[in-house]
């Protein structure tokens, strides 16, 4: 099958790590001999330089590439401050629009639009499928059903890409069941759990990972970006009762500076460590090295 994937959820140049859980799955597909091309619009922003932080990540998004075996390319579209979640399907759309247009000039048709996150990766995605008059299947990861549809103008984006969609994907019961509250047909929505990779993610060497990371007793991990709904500082709290427990913090974001706080104002902050963004190659060390990972 030749599938047309859309999403802002794909690792670049500038985040190597970002949406990478979307990429394995592709890179799955494609393994199975399905023909993927993927269209990954990135915010435009005009410079690279770090001194803007998190706005400059996407403009070292390369345009064009091949990322494990899968032609990828990276649009840009406007994100405005403070209307970014309004106008962001609108703008989404017209970038889509004009790289498919590109894609399929050299006679690449393809059989179905494959969106990943419902808002607005996937309002977007719509209205590209029905110009093309092709099949959508939509994924949910998250935020898209527990936070995004809070809002009455998304609630209803989002049921509306439900209903057109031939059938929406749900990482997990969870996401499926609150779908159905919100009122979409349940008959349409599937779980298909993210996978492992049980080459990378194997039993090893716990001695030489606990080692290496210099840690010793009982270990704790807690994997995942550093921002509240995380609940990272949950865990941190959480050391007060495990005297003697490390906790390893893998992640990057916004909330780094107020967990080395929280650890400090709890007198834990000896036992807490905050390993940064890591490759998929280190993390499956600090999961061998801990006693229980921790979400």
């Amino acid at each position: 099958m030749r599938v047309l994937s859309i999403t802002t959820l794909y690792p670049h140049d500038g985040a190597p790590h970002h949406g990478v859980f979307v990429e394995n799955r592709l890179a799955a597909m494609a393994e199975r001999g399905h023909d993927l091309r993927v269209v990954a619009p990135v915010p435009w922003f005009p410079s690279r330089s770090r001194r803007f932080g998190a706005y400059a990540v996407h403009a070292a998004a390369e345009r064009r590439g091949v990322r494990r075996g899968i032609s990828v390319s990276h649009p840009r579209y406007l994100l405005a401050p403070g209307l970014g979640m309004t106008a962001a399907p609108a703008s989404l759309t017209a970038a889509i629009r004009a790289e498919v247009a590109r894609v399929t000039a050299d006679g690449w048709a393809p059989d179905l639009v494959d969106a990943h996150y419902l808002y607005p990766d996937a309002v977007a995605a719509a209205a590209v499928a029905d110009e093309l008059g092709l099949p959508l299947v939509a994924t949910a990861r998250g935020t898209d059903v527990n936070l995004i549809p809070r809002y009455p103008r998304q609630r209803r984006e989002v049921l509306r890409v439900c209903a057109r969609a031939e059938a929406v994907v749900c990482v997990a019961d969870a996401l499926r069941d609150e779908l159905v509250r919100l009122g979409a047909d349940r008959s349409k929505l599937v779980t298909l759990r993210n996978g492992v990779d049980l080459d990378r993610f194997s039993p090893g060497d716990r001695d030489a990972a606990r080692a290496a990371l210099g840690v010793s007793g009982t270990v704790l991990a807690s994997v995942g970006h550093l921002t509240e709904r995380k609940g990272h500082h949950l865990v941190v709290g959480a050391l007060e009762a495990l005297p003697g427990a490390t906790l390893l913090i893998a992640g990057a974001g916004e909330e780094a500076a107020s967990l080395r706080a929280l650890a400090d104002a709890r007198g834990v902050a000896g036992r807490v460590r905050l390993l940064g963004a890591l490759p998929h190659e280190a993390l499956a060390e600090v999961y061998r090295a801990a006693d229980a990972l921790v979400l």
